[in-house]
């Protein structure tokens, strides 16, 4: 595994029943970049996200992490090493406040797994500094003190972003970040993901192709469980093959 590599499969298939949703794909992310996962429906991006993160085991292939091959390990174990998906531990507790949910990613992350926290209101308060600085930087400061029930659907995503940040990832997974946004939420989103970058890798599935050409460094298209093509925007959007892709799903 390249020196300047932080993820890298080998040949990753999955199949269900004799259908292939992931068929041989060979994925190399390097560190520090937004690489983003693109596709028409049904590409297995979703399928290749959950054998990353450890949620569904391969047929076959490989998988390495930071040198290490994970491809037998548990998702928690994943997490550890610091490969991370923004829903696999994202504490969101709607009757919770927004500050009360990333102390509690916190405490996960800095205590263990313990639940013991539930019984002293002090051992949380030991992370008021920490949550709220990270409340900061996904924008949220003024919603510290809602509940995140009462929080707009671009900003609850924000809290994701912000429980999963609790876990430090060197390398993090976001599926659709922006699935379901208005165009507002959607630029304040992407300037989250960029500013997270700055600091750690990004693996992304996104349909918003505006999104993908504004934020990616490098992207992958997926058709029919393999890879149709990889490069910059440029080169993928101009790729016939890519563009043929899409046809059907009612992208230029």
């Amino acid at each position: 595994m390249s020196s300047d590599l932080i993820l890298e499969t080998e040949g990753l298939t999955k199949e269900f029943a004799g259908f292939t949703a992931v068929g041989g794909v060979d994925l190399r992310v390097k560190r520090g970049t937004i690489h983003a996962l693109i596709g028409p429906n049904g590409a297995g991006k979703t399928t290749c996200f959950n054998l990353l993160t450890k949620f569904l085991p391969p047929t076959r292939g490989r998988i390495v992490f930071k040198g290490k091959d994970i491809t037998a390990m548990a998702p928690a174990d994943v997490a550890q090493l610091g490969l991370v998906r923004s829903f696999q531990i994202s504490a969101v507790f709607p009757h919770m406040t927004v500050l009360e949910n990333v102390r509690i990613a916190l405490q996960r992350r800095l205590r263990g797994a313990s639940m013991d926290f539930w019984r002293s209101r002090s051992v949380l308060e030991e992370y008021n500094d920490k949550a709220l600085a990270l409340i900061a930087d996904v924008g949220l400061s003024d919603y510290a003190h809602w509940n995140a029930v009462e929080l707009p659907y671009g900003r609850k995503r924000a809290l994701e972003i912000a429980t999963t940040l609790a876990l430090d990832p060197e390398m993090l997974l976001l599926d659709e970040p922006t699935a379901g946004m208005g165009h507002e939420d959607i630029a304040r989103i992407a300037d989250l993901i960029r500013t997270v970058a700055e600091a750690r890798t990004v693996l992304m599935v996104e349909h918003n192709l505006s999104v993908v050409a504004d934020l990616s460094d490098t992207i992958t298209v997926l058709t029919r469980g393999r890879v149709l093509a990889e490069g910059d925007y440029e080169t993928v959007s101009n790729n016939p093959d890519v563009r043929e892709a899409y046809m059907g799903v009612g992208h230029a």
